[in-house]
């Protein structure tokens, strides 16, 4: 043992410094336990300029901003972001105070507000046609669509003092009987108001088209206008063979023998094939009395003839008196000053579509029929001035 004392070095661990076994492992678990826990650390000085001599921030100098705040801010943001995108389309789709007729796009009449009124005294209004004229379908989140747009188009029109004739430029195979007629017929109360109208026929103008077009005072068609198509058609569908394949049965329960008459889910009996034949023919007795009415210089045999459903070109039209002169664009505006006295007419904008409109039409883009609606369509039967086939 003296031996083993000799040989230890100089600067080896005194024994008597040396704890025992048991204060060594309780030292060790009160230094597990602070390492769990470890002191709060400083935080980093966002603001130098904030800090003291001492180097510490002052309280609230160095304050993170709160979840509430952070939502705030982000609100303020998007609401300038909307603000501006609103903007931006108003300014992009407002047009001039006017437009020549050089000018005239795809809607030359659309306008944000109706301008000076003295920067144009008089002129005319050019309204456009497309498509199938019907009544479509909309949301809370669409514009006005469909003939009764049309039909405010041409009554705002007829209350303008400025406007003095109105070119309906048509490019459509026709539509349902209501909704034309409904054209037909605010075309009537703008001429009992003193406006002159001018129909321009394009492509198309076929049908119910053409039957608006008989309450205009002229009509003007490019010689390889389609147009014609005098007559009314109605179509019933069934799929009682589809339904048998695949096994489905419909039961109607009705107050009357002919209350479902003209259903798809069912065959259709020659007495209901009857009394759906003499309403055709009711409906055509008008479109008939008035074409006569609105083409007098007609020979009553070339009348008699031509309405029969059959399509014909401008240059026919023109050949047999159903319309006034060949031409284009610039022949109707020029036919519409002449009629109302004006020498080189200008086209007046009209209060249309506000700003509130403008936004929903992105929602009336969106819309889409679904698959019950699309069989409503296809189980209803519509009586149509519709050129189809």
């Amino acid at each position: 043992m003296d031996n083993l004392q000799e040989k230890t070095p100089d600067n080896a661990l005194d024994t008597a410094s040396i704890q025992p076994v048991t204060d060594w492992e309780t030292r060790l678990k009160e230094n597990e336990k602070t390492a769990v826990s470890p002191l709060p650390k400083e935080e980093p000085v966002a603001n130098p300029a904030a800090a003291d001599k001492t180097g510490k921030v002052p309280p609230g100098k160095n304050k993170k901003p709160t979840k509430k705040e952070g939502n705030f801010w982000s609100f303020i943001l998007l609401l300038a972001f909307c603000t501006s995108a609103v903007c931006g389309v108003y300014l992009t789709m407002k047009p001039g105070m006017t437009c020549s007729h050089e000018t005239v796009k795809e809607k030359p009449s659309f306008s944000f507000n109706t301008g000076n009124k003295k920067a144009v005294t008089e002129g005319i209004a050019w309204i456009k046609v497309r498509g199938v004229i019907e009544e479509e379908e909309g949301s809370g989140f669409s514009r006005p669509l469909g003939a009764s747009y049309i039909s405010k188009r041409i009554r705002d029109a007829a209350k303008d003092d400025r406007v003095k004739a109105i070119v309906l430029d048509i490019n459509s195979p026709g539509g349902t009987v209501g909704s034309v007629q409904d054209i037909y017929g605010e075309i009537l109360r703008a001429k009992e108001k003193g406006k002159k109208v001018v129909a321009l026929f394009r492509d198309v103008a076929a049908s119910g088209a053409f039957y608006i077009a008989m309450a205009a005072d002229q009509i003007v068609a490019e010689p390889g206008t389609i147009t014609g198509s005098v007559g009314v058609i109605m179509q019933a569908g069934n799929v009682t063979k589809l339904f048998d394949k695949l096994g489905i049965e419909v039961t109607p329960i009705t107050s009357g023998k002919y209350k479902d008459i003209g259903s798809a889910y069912r065959p259709m009996t020659e007495t209901e094939k009857a009394l759906l034949q003499d309403m055709v023919n009711d409906t055509y007795s008008q479109f008939f009395a008035a074409v006569k009415a609105g083409r007098p210089n007609v020979k009553h045999e070339v009348l008699l003839e031509y309405t029969d459903g059959r399509v014909f070109t401008g240059q026919r039209a023109y050949n047999l008196g159903f319309i006034d002169k060949l031409g284009g664009e610039e022949t109707a505006r020029a036919l519409a000053g002449e009629l109302a006295g004006i020498e080189d007419p200008k086209i007046i904008t009209q209060k249309t579509e506000g700003l509130r409109e403008l936004i929903f039409a992105i929602g009336s883009g969106m819309e889409s029929k679904n698959l019950t609606k699309q069989l409503q369509t296809m189980s209803t039967p519509s009586v149509a001035y519709l050129w189809a086939f």
